[in-house]
């Protein structure tokens, strides 16, 4: 007689995400593989702090996401708690590669306006020091105040504009 378990199925439950670090003389590149979630972001929120605390002469931290499938509301407040301790240590934080599903998410919330996010390593790690990228690779829209208070906007070629509004 053969008995037949229904609950047979493998669940498996991570609640670690991992993290590999290559410190460099000018910048440091954290890959993180697993999921950004409720389950994982305390150890990485820690994890992340501690490398943060640890700096040695670190300008520029690049967080690798290419091997990062999932991303929720904790993942996200892990993101923009490290970018707000970077900050603060005089630090620029860098995402890169960010998988369609994870791009989605930071495009939803609007953080891919506030945390600089780049299509590649490579593309994160040649950039001038400045807060804004994108997922795509073009160019941001940046807000400026220009003569007189009047708020305008860069173009994707650098000239100043300004919107009907603020120019009358």
């Amino acid at each position: 007689m053969t008995t037949t378990h229904a609950a047979t199925s493998h669940i498996d439950i991570r609640d670690e995400v991992h993290l590999s670090v290559l410190r460099r003389p000018v910048d440091t590149i954290a890959k993180l593989r697993g999921d950004l979630d409720v389950a994982t972001a305390p150890a990485l929120r820690e994890r992340l702090a501690t490398l943060l605390r640890l700096r040695m002469p670190m300008p520029l931290l690049v967080l690798d996401l290419a091997e990062v499938w999932f991303c929720d509301a904790a993942g996200l407040a892990v993101l923009i708690g490290t970018q707000r301790r970077a900050t603060s240590l005089g630090i620029t934080l860098r995402l890169a590669a960010p998988r369609s599903q994870v791009a989605g998410v930071l495009h939803a919330t609007g953080l891919d306006r506030s945390l600089s996010i780049h299509p590649t390593v490579a593309d994160a790690l040649a950039r001038p020091r400045t807060r804004h990228a994108t997922t795509t690779g073009l160019p941001m829209l940046r807000l400026y105040l220009g003569a007189g208070n009047r708020l305008g906007r860069d173009s994707p070629d650098g000239r100043k504009l300004r919107s009907a509004a603020s120019s009358r």
